[in-house]
């Protein structure tokens, strides 16, 4: 027997899912002293610094979705446990960039294992990280995270 609702809406259902990955990230990144919100974060800079990239606050804020102020303060409390370095940009003064220490690397490092088997599990149903439903899954959800958040004007009714 299903756990959700008869006739859920699909926001309703994109909720539970979200609230339900993040409490799973939640309990498998904790023993390595990090939440969901600053793996995001940790395992976002480690993909940037691999693709050479040494992001500002507001561009890894853009590359995870969350407000730059969240980002800012997460950013503060990984550099005061050791795990990121927060310089201000030599090319823009007003700009801080951030960058993981070594231990942070090492921290990513195996978050990123821990999440990754997490999400085999999680996927599994729809025959795991490699298969063809996941990657139709992952698909859809990239189309409706395209969708722009502005609403768009209505037109009065019987405009073309």
């Amino acid at each position: 027997m299903s756990s959700v609702p008869e006739g859920a809406t699909p926001g309703f259902l994109v909720w539970r899912l979200s609230m339900k990955w993040r409490v799973a990230v939640d309990r498998a990144v904790a023993p390595l002293g990090l939440t969901h919100a600053q793996y995001s974060l940790v395992a976002s800079l480690y993909g940037m610094h691999r693709d050479g990239r040494r992001p500002s606050q507001r561009q890894l804020a853009d590359h995870t979705g969350l407000e730059a102020l969240y980002v800012s303060k997460l950013a503060r409390a990984l550099e005061t446990a050791g795990l990121v370095d927060r310089t201000r940009d030599p090319v823009d003064p007003r700009a801080i960039q951030l960058s993981l220490t070594e231990e942070g690397r090492e921290v990513a490092r195996r978050s990123i294992r821990v999440v990754q088997g997490l999400l085999d599990q999680l996927l599994e149903p729809l025959g795991g990280l490699d298969g063809e439903r996941t990657k139709a899954f992952n698909q859809e959800l990239a189309t409706l995270l395209d969708v722009p958040l502005d609403p768009q004007p209505t037109r009065p009714s019987g405009a073309v």
